[in-house]
């Protein structure tokens, strides 16, 4: 997708219940929503059919796996196909028996199913607990063409690591999207909760910035779980220009969708003048595939 132009980006911060069908139905009025209000590109947050389960570490929740293709991509290829948009949907894909990924799915206007992305990087942390869960994704990092705009796609904690970033922008993506849960401990929240915030836009608009690139981050709100294992999720989800200036951000607390429009010519100019591709020493960066360098 190498034309100058523009396209608008849709992105639905949404709060999850118990109830998958509910939570279904809810994403699909807001691509809707979206789409009636003009965008092209619409991005649900990550695991947005269930609530966050991975606050414990419980067997039953793997039934709330699903095939990719399958029962979601159907039915949101039907509402795609309907609106004339593209969707990425972060699902709980079963592959196998025993073999569970964290997958986006992108789907494209004529409701087909585009492509895949399996989430690379997969955390083991209090009340996020995925290892136990998902496999590694082996999709590696990847572009997906829509109509509208060429796409890469990371999921959550993939978010942290300037490799992923940098490897999907460099397949020429004109956009990172990143599907997320993420949130506070609430016993954290009064000490550390907005540096961690910060840091978790911080980091975000730095790979817009070194990569010359959009971003969009996409994430729940609400609070979830039983008082011993509760997260409170705190939205924020927003989208960055390629030079890492914030275009839109929405609330902590509520349900919004935000609308993004985003340009070719905009990113063409940002990396005339700060051509960070151009200067890259790919000569010298092999030990990076290294675990570590001491």
């Amino acid at each position: 997708m190498g034309n100058l132009g523009a396209f608008r980006l849709g992105l639905v911060q949404m709060t999850c219940s118990l109830d998958c069908s509910e939570n279904l139905e809810k994403a699909i009025g807001h691509i809707r929503s979206a789409a009636a209000q003009g965008a092209q590109i619409i991005c649900l947050p990550e695991l947005f059919r269930s609530q966050y389960f991975c606050r414990e570490e419980n067997a039953a929740w793997f039934d709330l796996a699903e095939p990719v293709p399958g029962p979601s991509t159907a039915a949101l290829g039907k509402v795609a196909r309907e609106a004339g948009v593209s969707v990425v949907a972060s699902l709980f894909e079963r592959r196998a028996a025993g073999v569970y990924h964290n997958t986006a799915a992108v789907i494209g206007p004529c409701g087909e199913l585009v492509g895949i992305y399996r989430k690379m990087h997969i955390p083991d942390d209090p009340l996020y607990y995925e290892k136990f869960y998902f496999t590694p994704g082996d999709t590696g990092f990847v572009n997906f063409d829509t109509p509208h705009g060429r796409i890469g796609v990371l999921v959550c904690w993939d978010q942290w690591y300037p490799e992923g970033a940098r490897l999907t922008a460099l397949q020429g993506a004109d956009v990172l999207f990143y599907p997320t849960a993420i949130g506070w401990h609430p016993h954290e929240k009064a000490e550390s909760g907005a540096a961690q915030r910060d840091a978790w836009i911080t980091v975000q608009r730095s790979h817009a910035i070194a990569n010359g690139v959009y971003v969009a981050a996409v994430n729940r709100t609400g609070q979830e779980g039983s008082p011993s294992a509760t997260l409170e999720f705190w939205g924020s989800s927003f989208a960055a220009d390629p030079f890492g200036q914030i275009l839109a951000q929405a609330s902590t607390d509520r349900e919004e969708i935000l609308l993004v429009d985003c340009d070719r010519r905009r990113l063409e100019e940002v990396r005339r003048h700060w051509p960070f591709f151009r200067d890259r020493r790919i000569d010298a960066y092999g030990a990076i595939t290294q675990r570590w360098l001491a």
